[in-house]
């Protein structure tokens, strides 16, 4: 027990020495060209433990994943306090929790609980024919209520569509590549750095309209090959003596009210980015807008709206659980946190010490090269967060975005693909790979490994990309 209690401790204790300092203190700021490559040591350790613990020990670490989570955040913080001082320590902490960490986790948790709350009754049987399709409808969806929406509106009925079949680990996996992440290209709704690309100025529908090529590319081979796959695992096993799930008559919604309160999570979403106020709070050296305030807000209402009016009867028969909720916010704390450092040394440019990387992205006529910004962004988004991967880039392209709507468009559309579509490369590229992991290992399904999933995106989705590299972005 003291040892469980350790980490909360010194979090408490860091918390209340960082409270305690000025307010001026916190706007302290970390130049990232004066940090060495050490300071990524605990991102490396988040990430490592992400992929190996659940492997080495799984007991240990289903128990304790958030106390890991804690102890590499801890280990950058305190030392990162030590050195560089509490204020500065302070204001990254503030700026990772109270400007991104919380605001993702808020529109996340809404997109789960109002999903969560949408029971799709009726006995599907998961074909080649059906599973397809649910695909297909999951990628369309995927850019009007966002791939998390998305993917925790349909996971659930695929599941039990193919609770009676042997090899279903194929049908989650594409499931992920497919509506958690490509599907979600096509608007600022669909996907986290979409949408801070549109509060920076990108227009609403410009990815739609840049994007579509590359998104139908990627979605209709994607689609091709997920039908041949599983139409032949369904030729050659064999069934399950029984269902699990009975026959009904035809198909239905229980808890459809929630979909209201799914246009609710869109249009809050929406007015964040197209409200403009002057009004802003200083928290802790952040600044936090009206807009975005009003935002999390009105989502925590609807979350609690949605708990409050959903029958119990529709969250049981969704055997719905905030256990893969809490996997992903406790995890994606400890990268919120750690992730601080290697985003600073990213944003110094060619002076820091991933200097390499930025230049890279530059041909030697000083033009951005879209095929480096391509590969850079989404291979970064593959194990960092995409979204503030995707501002990285969209700052070293210039930032202006009117420029990179038309004049550098292929570059932009090049930073956002590779964002979007190279999530899909590991658990940790964008929150519901994780989610859906979770859900689908909760109902039975023996999901791959971190390494064994980057084993099937490595062979389907790496040289989907090289094509698309040398088709849209040379």
């Amino acid at each position: 027990m003291r040892a469980a209690e350790a980490p909360r401790k010194a979090l408490r204790a860091l918390a209340f020495v960082l409270l305690a300092l000025p307010a001026a203190g916190w706007a302290a700021d970390v130049q990232g060209g004066r940090l060495s490559v050490g300071w990524g040591v605990p991102f490396a350790g988040m990430l490592l433990s992400i992929a190996l613990m659940p492997l080495m020990v799984p007991v240990f670490w289903h128990h304790h994943y958030g106390k890991v989570a804690a102890a590499w955040g801890l280990a950058f913080l305190l030392p990162f306090a030590a050195i560089h001082g509490a204020p500065v320590a302070g204001a990254q902490l503030a700026h990772a929790l109270v400007g991104e960490y919380i605001p993702f986790v808020i529109l996340l948790a809404a997109l789960f609980t109002v999903s969560g709350g949408i029971h799709i009754r009726g006995n599907l049987h998961g074909s080649p024919k059906l599973n397809t399709a649910i695909l297909a409808v999951g990628a369309v969806l995927a850019s009007l209520m966002g791939t998390t929406g998305a993917s925790m509106l349909l996971i659930r009925p695929l599941i039990r569509a193919n609770d009676n079949r042997r090899h279903k680990v194929h049908v989650i996996v594409f499931f992920i590549f497919i509506v958690s992440n490509v599907g979600g290209a096509l608007t600022p709704l669909g996907d986290p750095p979409l949408f801070l690309g549109f509060l920076k100025g990108v227009d609403f529908t410009w990815t739609l309209r840049n994007i579509l090529p590359e998104t139908l590319f990627m979605t209709g081979i994607l689609l091709v090959l997920f039908h041949l796959l599983d139409a032949w695992y369904f030729r050659h096993e064999t069934l399950l003596p029984f269902d699990p799930t009975p026959d009904t008559r035809g198909i239905a919604f229980d808890g459809a009210i929630n979909f209201w309160l799914l246009g609710g999570v869109v249009f809050f979403v929406l007015l964040s980015g197209v409200w403009k106020s002057p009004v802003r709070f200083d928290v802790f050296g952040t600044e936090v807008g009206l807009p975005g305030l009003v935002r999390d807000v009105a989502l925590v209402v609807i979350i609690l709206l949605s708990l409050r009016i959903t029958a119990p009867a529709v969250h049981e028969a969704n055997q719905f659980g905030w256990e893969p909720m809490i996997e992903v916010a406790k995890l994606f704390a400890g990268i919120f946190v750690t992730i601080v450092p290697v985003i600073a040394m990213l944003k110094a440019g060619v002076d820091g010490p991933f200097g390499a990387v930025v230049s890279a992205v530059t041909r030697p006529d000083g033009h951005p090269d879209p095929a480096m910004y391509f590969w850079a962004t989404g291979i970064l988004s593959s194990f960092l967060d995409n979204a503030p991967t995707y501002l990285v880039f969209f700052n070293t392209a210039g930032g202006d975005p009117q420029a990179l709507m038309n004049t550098y468009a292929t570059t932009l559309a090049a930073i956002s693909a590779g964002a979007v579509f190279m999530g899909a490369n590991t658990y940790i590229g964008n929150a519901p790979n994780l989610m859906v992991k979770a859900i689908a290992e909760s109902r039975g399904v023996r999901m791959p490994s971190f390494f064994g999933f980057m084993l099937w995106s490595g062979g389907i989705l790496v040289p989907l990309f090289v094509v698309l590299t040398l088709i849209f972005f040379r």
